[in-house]
């Protein structure tokens, strides 16, 4: 049986490392025929995505805000997710002073939208600042915030939105005149036919034991490894205070 597919999350790369990504991926499939491994429908379907990875690189070429600004979405919605995810774990905790705060807060993001970091850039922003608002308006929300030592997360996530609010706007007086892309539309599509490339890879390996995937799965996994431990990397100069903003593209 060949070996299994790596996986990475593709919001974490920036736009312009996002469209040399996929063009790499498709380049390298293409080679290994994909007819023959019965993955011609989804390696069709990824393709066809190269003209919008186009787009991209036009619109990232026109503003040298938009890494930041990427970062900022990145970081807001890894904020949001933590937050989510933190409430569910202790949900599961049996203990009486813990329930009635991860109720509360349950109630909270139910009432604000689990999907909030799938939002567009305008649409995020807005829903986080109903959700700051209501966070500031609503006392046992607060509280249970701080019964659940997470105040330290939302107020990042209050400094990071209103950076992201600040820097999107500077961002678009200066893009007047440039074409207008919805990339978060063509990365959210583009994603999702990509996981399901990476599972046509895994089935068909395991389904066809005539057909060899092998060479195809490690050429693909090392391009995978190769960006992780580029953004891994990346994240511990981060997290060491560095501004990876100015920092070059990951580039193979």
């Amino acid at each position: 049986m060949s070996e299994k597919m790596n996986r990475i999350v593709l919001r974490t790369l920036r736009n312009s490392e996002f469209t040399i990504f996929v063009n790499q991926f498709v380049g390298i499939t293409a080679k290994h025929n994909p007819n023959n491994l019965h993955l011609a429908k989804p390696f069709e379907k990824l393709n066809l995505l190269l003209p919008e990875m186009a787009k991209i690189k036009a619109h990232e070429q026109g503003s040298a805000l938009s890494n930041k600004l990427h970062d900022l979405d990145y970081e807001r919605d890894l904020l949001l997710s933590a937050m989510m995810a933190q409430i569910k774990t202790m949900s599961k905790l049996n203990l009486p002073t813990v329930k009635p705060h991860t109720t509360v807060l349950n109630d909270f993001f139910d009432k604000h939208g689990h999907d909030i970091v799938n939002a567009t850039f305008n649409a995020e922003t807005k829903r986080i600042d109903d959700l700051l608002a209501d966070y500031e308006n609503t006392a046992d929300v607060k509280s249970a915030f701080t019964g659940l030592n997470m105040d330290i997360l939302i107020n990042q996530l209050k400094i990071v939105n209103k950076n992201f609010a600040d820097l999107f706007m500077q961002r678009n007086e200066t893009e007047a005149a440039t074409e207008k892309v919805n990339t978060r539309a063509i990365r959210l599509k583009t994603e999702k036919i990509f996981i399901d490339f990476l599972n046509a890879i895994d089935y068909c390996s395991m389904e066809y034991d005539e057909l060899d995937y092998t060479p195809l799965i490690n050429e693909l996994n090392d391009l995978i490894t190769y960006y992780k431990t580029q953004l891994k990397a990346r994240i511990t100069r981060r997290n060491a205070g560095k501004d990876v903003s100015v920092e070059g593209e990951i580039a193979k």
